[in-house]
């Protein structure tokens, strides 16, 4: 069977710079699409970073058991449909998901097999700085994932495995060896 690995941290931690260089170095890995409310970023395309939904697609979906884990998120929906993960399993392919500590314990839940990696900040004025740096959310919704960021740093015990991402090629080194180990 093929391996899930969750890549889960607050918003801002830099989980997606990480994946991207995870997959460079392991290309027989997937990035699972994950479906969400929220309205596309600039240079962001539909089914290739997200399957953006309607609230009420979103929530029809949520009704119909269609997501293997969803959670709210300052304020958006987030999800992983069910379809995507599992076609990727049956046809024997290592799948990653990079998602919200809320999905990260239905995942936990639901597949208690997959290989779970908390990413954290070094401290919460970095997660700050990286979080206005980005320019991606005005001043409200970067406190907004803040506060959200607070609550999920006390969830780190929970995870086997965390990687502290102070410094990229360290953090992506780290990460590397984790999933490396568990694909051998």
């Amino acid at each position: 069977m093929a391996r899930v690995f969750v890549i889960t941290g607050p918003s801002g931690v830099g989980k997606g710079t990480l994946i991207r260089g995870l997959m460079e170095r392991l290309p027989k890995l997937e990035l699972s699409v994950s479906a969400t409310t929220r309205a596309p970023r600039p240079g962001e395309h539909d089914g290739v970073d997200y399957h953006f939904l309607t609230r009420e697609d979103f929530d029809r979906r949520v009704a119909q058991a269609d997501f293997v884990e969803h959670a709210d998120y300052a304020g958006r929906s987030y999800g992983t449909l069910r379809s995507e993960l599992e076609a990727r399993v049956r046809a024997g392919v290592p799948v990653v998901l990079e998602i919200e500590v809320q999905g990260a314990r239905q995942v936990r839940a639901a597949m208690p097999e997959a290989v779970q990696v908390f990413i954290a900040p070094p401290s919460l004025p970095a997660l700050r700085t990286r979080l206005i740096g980005r320019g991606t959310d005005d001043p409200e919704e970067v406190e907004r994932r803040l506060l959200v960021a607070e609550q999920e740093l006390d969830a780190q015990p929970e995870f086997a495995h965390v990687v502290v991402n102070d410094r990229l090629d360290e953090a992506l080194d780290r990460l590397t060896a984790i999933i490396s180990e568990q694909l051998d």
